[in-house]
């Protein structure tokens, strides 16, 4: 197999993608850069305290939307080791104006092509005293996002990238509503609830800097304004940011970004040489929700792939083991090669692209020999002639100190995929880890789920073979405790899940009604309707798809048949309604089908929901509703057929924790 080479960090052109390029006066300041459509801008000047100072002062900047602020004046600097501020007295040499208008492929995705279009700005500025430091700053204004990044380029008096810090502020015009990731610290694997308080409340009182750290991303609701996102893209060479309120007053409406520090030195954050780049700082904005949802800003902020062949990259929905017990066709938990074959039967049986061995089957740490339980190659190979590939379940440790001479040796015994666990680091050192292990599997024909990992920014389209990412607290909650319940299920959708693929493991069908739930580890049960979870292989984009349940779980139920038929990855993605924490429907196409899926939380809901997506002509409507009876018995579900058009209007009652799933096809 043959991929692109690469440097483990590179600044990209914008050579081919350049429609028109101007400079601007060195004198002109402040520098405004608007959406193509017109409705973002971003602003760059600099200030002096609280007033515009065109000729030097502080870098800063601001963003609008539809003509309103959502980001007032804000700090831009970087905090060099052993040096002053960069960023905090400059003044501005220069800035070239451009375009993007291309259109990319991804193997894997939510919609496909997918169309980058956006204005650019690149500014170069220099320091008014002391060193004299060379700074650039890159931008991009999507009609959905504005993206900006650091860049420090090649210069007399610097012979190394050494950051300690990154002071990219995020001031709000009020007391947004925040729909925030709280971390313990840097060393997590994301899988913490996202809190819904006003900006506010991450402040502390009597002016004590608030240390809570917020994951990324971060969903805001300016009333009135618009909903918007913090997040970051192309993490290549640096380290993931965090957000927290440092103003220590109740009136501090803002975050400031918090970088990981390396494990050895958390004086250091990011180390390297010149010219250095920062990930991209991206604010997704929309007038609904939904609209972040759909966004492809991520991908696009994110180098081409790197993987010249991808034909052996599929996405696809597996059978697994470990969330049911391991249990066997005799209905015993057992973890043996005699469970594997029957789970790989079941994948044929289904349909299924995949069959996932969990942990279990290596002899402890080293991954390239096995302990006996599980024989993988025969699995392999006994899987092969029923059509269905093998993934295996590796730990984080094993592949540091193992992976160059396992992944030639799964490649040898044929295996797909490897799941990835408990890496629970996302510094530079970190993330360095995710490339170049994303890069070692695809040399070696692997495809990549990590678990226990940092949030995504994009780095599925320069490495395709990386199907998913967990970093979400997901159905395997349910084994021990109420976190996993349909209101945190209908927030994911708006805020892990803007980040990028999301590997919440669905299918259970051991539903159960919040009273009756009780969590256990064998045969679980989960709270909310069934149609509920039929819905998730609609609205959770996994190109890597959990079928969690165990075989028996599923036979004899008639709606398994929407799980067999809904694809892993799409062309098109609309959001039609919801909010966090309520409800939301979406509706995804791949080729000429359709697939619609609803999710509630505890309150029983009635929606309407036009078909306006689909396209002319009559269409087959294979639904899957929550019975009449769902309340209380949420494993009971409704499945009919009718003949709809992009006229219809389906009417939908979601009963509480309820869902809805419907696939649509041109009548033949």
């Amino acid at each position: 197999m043959k991929t692109k080479s690469l440097p483990n960090c590179w600044i990209p052109t914008l050579a081919g993608f350049l429609i028109a390029s101007s400079a601007v006066p060195a004198q002109s300041n402040p520098v405004i850069l608007n959406s193509p459509g017109g409705q973002l801008s971003i602003t760059f000047q600099t200030m002096i305290g609280n007033e515009a100072a065109p000729g030097r002062g502080q870098l800063v900047y601001s963003a609008s939307f539809r003509g309103k602020r959502i980001i007032e004046p804000s700090k831009l600097a970087l905090a060099l080791a052993e040096q002053d501020l960069l960023g905090s007295n400059v003044r501005l040499l220069s800035a070239s104006n451009s375009t993007i208008d291309e259109t990319y492929s991804l193997v894997t995705g939510k919609s496909n092509p997918v169309r980058n279009h956006c204005n650019t700005v690149t500014i170069e500025l220099q320091e008014d005293a002391g060193l004299k430091r060379l700074l650039r700053l890159e931008a991009r204004a999507y009609d959905d996002a504005v993206a900006f990044r650091y860049v420090v380029p090649e210069q007399n008096g610097l012979t190394e990238f050494r950051l300690s810090a990154e002071h990219t502020e995020f001031r709000l015009p009020g007391d947004a509503t925040a729909y925030a990731l709280i971390l313990p610290n840097y060393r997590s694997m994301y899988e913490s609830e996202f809190v819904k308080l006003p900006v506010s409340a991450f402040s502390n009182e009597g002016g004590v800097p608030s240390r809570i750290l917020i994951g990324c991303p971060l969903l805001l609701e300016l009333p009135g304004v618009a909903w918007m996102a913090i997040t970051e893209a192309d993490l290549c060479d640096y380290s993931s940011m965090y957000l927290l309120n440092p103003s220590g007053s109740w009136t501090g409406h803002w975050f400031e970004s918090q970088l990981s520090p390396k494990l050895d030195d958390t004086n250091i954050c990011v180390t390297g040489g010149l010219p250095h780049h920062s990930s991209w700082r991206v604010i997704l904005v929309g007038d609904e929700p939904g609209r972040l949802v759909e966004s492809t800003v991520i991908t696009s902020l994110n180098p081409a792939s790197a993987v010249a062949d991808t034909s052996w990259i599929r996405a696809g929905k597996a059978s697994w083991d470990w969330w049911s017990g391991s249990i066997g066709p005799d209905g015993k938990p057992a973890f043996n090669t005699e469970t594997m074959k029957y789970y790989v039967d079941f994948a044929a049986k289904s349909g299924f692209e995949y069959m996932l061995i969990d942990a279990g089957w290596a002899a402890g740490d080293d991954i390239a020999r096995m302990n006996g339980r599980v024989d993988v190659p025969e699995i392999v190979k006994y899987a092969a002639a029923k059509n269905v590939k093998v993934w295996i379940w590796l730990s984080y440790q094993s592949t540091v100190h193992h992976m160059d001479e396992a992944f030639p040796l799964f490649e040898k015994w044929g295996v797909a995929g490897v799941k990835i666990d408990f890496i629970e680091r996302d510094d530079q050192r970190g993330i360095d880890w995710y490339y170049r292990t994303a890069e070692l599997a695809a040399r070696h024909h692997l495809m990549v789920d990590f678990h226990g990992a940092t949030k995504p920014s994009g780095l599925e389209r320069t490495w395709p073979n990386v199907l998913g990412y967990e970093a979400v607290a997901g159905m395997e909650q349910s084994k021990a405790g109420a976190r996993d319940n349909p209101e945190h299920r209908t927030t994911l959708p708006f805020t892990r899940m803007l980040a990028g693929p999301m590997d919440y493991t669905p299918g259970g069908f051991r539903n159960v009604t919040r009273n009756a739930f009780d969590p256990r580890m064998t045969l679980p049960t989960v709270m909310g309707t069934r149609a509920q979870q039929l819905a998730m292989y609609v609205v959770y984009q996994a190109a890597f798809q959990m079928v969690s349940d165990c075989p028996q779980a599923y036979e004899g139920q008639p709606e398994f048949k929407f799980i067999r038929d809904v694809p892993a990855t799409w062309d098109e993605s609309r959001v039609l309604n919801g909010l966090p924490g309520q409800n939301i429907t979406v509706a995804r196409r791949r080729g000429g089908d359709w697939f619609l899926g609803a999710m509630n939380n505890w309150e029983a809901r009635d929606l309407e929901v036009p078909l306006h997506f689909l396209g002319s002509g009559r269409y087959t409507a294979e639904i899957y509703a929550d019975a009449k009876d769902a309340a209380a018995e949420p494993t009971h579900v409704a499945v009919e057929k009718s003949t709809v058009r992009s006229s219809t209007v389906l009417k939908i009652h979601l009963a509480p924790g309820g869902g809805y799933a419907a696939r649509f096809f041109p009548k033949r």
